[in-house]
């Protein structure tokens, strides 16, 4: 019985020192930290967290949602499907901050104006986030990621009473244009983006909607108020660290541009060579057929086989036609079918309708992709006109065998 009251005595003591430590003193601050872009593409939008300061408790923590649960089953599975967890993640402030700085990151600051309820409120939330049966979450880049979270989780503080104004100059852009503003549009990062995210993300993103990139939330923050008094959510503001300039290299020669451009000449010489020798070049359609298809098919997982939301609709599926795959064998005929033609001109069609969406606007797709597409549509067109004269060459041979027979 003594042993019994014993360990009561003590799980009662450690409970209670624990919550003690977690009550914030009256000279705690909650701020919003925002980074900006790094070197490499998952750094390009920078990023977000919370720091809880209380100089009175010794406290200077970061939590910040952008954390990879590397130890999840099938990682790369999961990614691949959309399904990955993320986790929230806590750092003491000075290696958060000492790591950015190595990373020459712009950082930023801005004090949230709460009382001492709601900062206790948000803190509370942080630290039972943090628990091991609720760090884990469902991670989408455009509604659920570093920058949603700390929009979500100061209105649950401000019981939804935060107010978020548009900045000034502000201007409405679609979440592609987000993106790209991030982006070198001519860089590998960026062609992967507009191959892979369909036309759904091609639609004007709310001005909230904004907020899934880091540099809305201090934007939007600094120009947001509260709703029952009308006072500003962001108290002060301030710059911790300026990135330091640095000289840009110039890599063309490796873009996609380049790349596809050679790519695009390289088929238009050998399609006039082929039409100057009257001849075809089987191995150069076989290499296009199956490159689109598999393309293709892949474009179609990303769409029907996973939980991406930004792969739906996908119109680069006009060029990467996936059924190009199963008609490869029609390339390899000494004799095609006669639907064969009629296949090939679906496919320009196809080409005119993506150069429709593209200037309309349903769909922007990479601009390295330009100089290959044009090769392709005129290497279509060859072809119709090469297989429509030997179909022709044929039915004139057979026509005259038939005058000709005894």
């Amino acid at each position: 019985m003594k042993k019994s009251l014993f360990i009561l005595f003590v799980f009662l003591f450690a409970k209670t020192t624990y919550s003690q430590q977690n009550i914030l003193s009256d000279k705690a601050e909650i701020s919003v930290l925002t980074v900006g872009s790094g070197a490499s593409l998952n750094d390009s939008f920078g990023h977000n967290g919370f720091r809880v300061k209380d100089i009175a408790k010794g406290t200077d923590l970061v939590f910040n949602y952008g954390v990879y649960d590397f130890e999840a089953p099938n990682f790369y599975l999961k990614f691949a499907q959309g399904k990955l967890n993320y986790l929230i993640g806590v750092n003491y402030y000075e290696d958060f901050f000492n790591s950015y700085i190595s990373q020459n990151r712009r950082i930023e600051e801005q004090v949230l104006n709460l009382s001492q309820t709601e900062k206790q409120k948000l803190f509370d939330y942080l630290i039972n986030n943090y628990k091991p049966e609720n760090r884990r979450y469902l991670y989408d880049f455009f509604f659920d990621n570093c920058a949603t979270k700390i929009k979500d989780i100061t209105n649950i503080a401000l019981n939804n009473a935060t107010q978020f104004n548009e900045p000034k100059d502000f201007k409405q852009q679609t979440f592609r244009e987000l993106i790209h503003s991030n982006l070198n549009r001519n860089s590998w990062g960026c062609f992967g983006i507009d191959l892979a995210l369909g036309s759904i993300i091609d639609r004007k993103a709310s001005p909230e909607e904004h907020m899934f990139l880091p540099k809305y939330i201090h934007e939007f923050f600094g120009n947001a108020t509260i709703k029952n008094s009308g006072e500003p959510l962001v108290k002060q503001s301030k710059v911790l660290y300026k990135k330091m300039d640095q000289p840009k290299s110039s890599n063309f020669l490796t873009s996609p541009l380049f790349v596809f451009g050679i790519m695009g000449l390289f088929i238009l010489f050998i399609t006039y060579k082929d039409f100057k020798n009257k001849k075809q070049s089987a191995w150069l359609d076989v290499t296009l057929f199956s490159i689109t298809g598999i393309i293709g098919v892949i474009i179609l997982l990303l769409w029907f086989a996973t939980d991406h939301t930004g792969t739906h609709q996908n119109y680069n599926l006009l060029w990467a036609c996936a059924l190009n795959i199963f008609v490869i064998g029609q390339l390899l005929r000494k004799q095609i079918s006669a639907w064969f033609i009629k296949y090939l001109k679906f496919l320009v069609i196809l080409l005119c309708l993506l150069t429709l969406h593209w200037t309309i606007g349903v769909q922007t797709f990479a601009i390295g992709l330009i100089p290959f597409l044009i090769a392709l549509a005129v290497r279509y067109l060859y072809l119709i006109r090469f297989y429509n004269c030997k179909l022709l060459l044929n039915t004139e041979i057979t026509n005259s065998s038939q005058i000709t027979a005894p």
